[in-house]
């Protein structure tokens, strides 16, 4: 596969988010008023999600620098609009947990803010006060990159460059990792988090044998599987394709394991790969401006704005139209496709 295609786009990042005005002010300073940009706030307002109010998809682009662009394919937003993360605010329920939710406001051409957006990193239950206890403005984009990055599952194993089955927890720095199109690349970065199994942060299990794997495989619900299909079953139009973990779930043999905690894990190489878990070809982390806030600040300024071969996206063009995924026997579709 060449890797000198130059600036095209990667993928896009769907969210679901609620439009500020279905969680408003119960009790508090700002009684009445709907969530807003962090200037607006004030600490131990108490907040209540609004029943009649569902979530909607928001799908967007990474842009330049800590902005990004609605995509085409949002179910909300203005397509081509900037979109800012304005800022990180943690709720607290009667019981004691807490929430994070992240602001994102969309903004016009003239810099007129469009609409304004929560997501929460957690689910929030409609008909339960919420008191707003923290509002951050530094590490928002921090908490959205987690959000964005691609991850393993502890104890998913990763097909090194002579063969071997490591545990990605047990990989190192230097490690040679067989890839699918640039044969063994050393490990640059890993990346390690703890997180509530919840909302957005909830991995993915494919079920042993539904892709032809021989382990179950657990991964963040936005990483993406290769898929090389051998006839075209699916009606992309092409053999090589790269598929939401997400898009596959079917409560059977793809399921969402929600509930307690995650220890996930991303792998950075020189340039974004295909490389091999549990026999599942699978992305190693792309960096972006979605993704480049959860790097150290020193390998973060090292690596400057543009970094080939994640810039290059030399797998850009390979996502397949949720529409196409759209069907409860996808796993197996794609499964008898690409069939060994």
């Amino acid at each position: 596969m060449s890797h000198s295609t130059h600036n095209r786009t990667g993928p896009a990042q769907s969210v679901p988010v609620f439009r500020a005005q279905a969680l408003s002010v119960v009790d508090g300073a700002n009684m009445g008023d709907a969530v807003s940009f962090a200037a607006e706030l004030m600490l131990d307002d108490t907040y209540e999600l609004s029943g009649a109010t569902a979530p909607v998809r928001l799908s967007l682009q990474a842009g330049t620098g800590a902005q990004f662009t609605v995509s085409q394919d949002s179910e909300t937003g203005t397509h081509g609009s900037a979109v800012h993360l304005d800022s990180a605010l943690t709720f607290m329920s009667p019981d004691g947990q807490t929430t994070d939710v992240l602001v994102l406001v969309e903004v016009d051409g003239a810099g007129d803010i469009n609409d304004i957006y929560i997501l929460p990193l957690a689910m929030l239950s409609p008909k339960t006060t919420y008191s707003l206890v923290g509002i951050d403005t530094k590490n928002a984009a921090q908490k959205f990159a987690h959000v964005a990055c691609v991850s393993f599952t502890r104890g998913t194993h990763i097909t090194m460059a002579s063969g071997e089955q490591r545990l990605i927890e047990d990989l190192k720095l230097g490690d040679k990792v067989l890839t699918r199109d640039d044969g063994p690349q050393a490990v640059r970065w890993i990346g390690q988090s703890t997180v509530r199994a919840v909302g957005e942060f909830a991995p993915i299990c494919i079920r042993a044998g539904t892709l032809n794997n021989d382990n179950h495989l657990i991964v963040s619900p936005d990483h993406r599987l290769f898929i090389y299909q051998r006839s075209d079953e699916l009606g992309a139009g092409r053999s090589e394709l790269l598929v939401k973990a997400r898009h596959l779930v079917n409560g059977d043999s793809v399921t969402v394991q929600d509930g307690g905690f995650v220890d996930y894990f991303q792998l950075l190489f020189d340039s974004h790969q295909i490389i091999y878990a549990e026999g599942i070809a699978a992305e190693s982390m792309l960096i972006d401006t979605r993704t480049k806030p959860v790097l150290p600040t020193e390998l973060s300024e090292a690596m400057g704005d543009v970094i080939p071969g994640h810039s290059d996206l030399p797998h850009a063009g390979l996502d397949v139209q949720e529409g196409l995924l759209n069907r409860p026997d996808i796993a197996e579709v794609l499964r008898k496709a690409s069939s060994r």
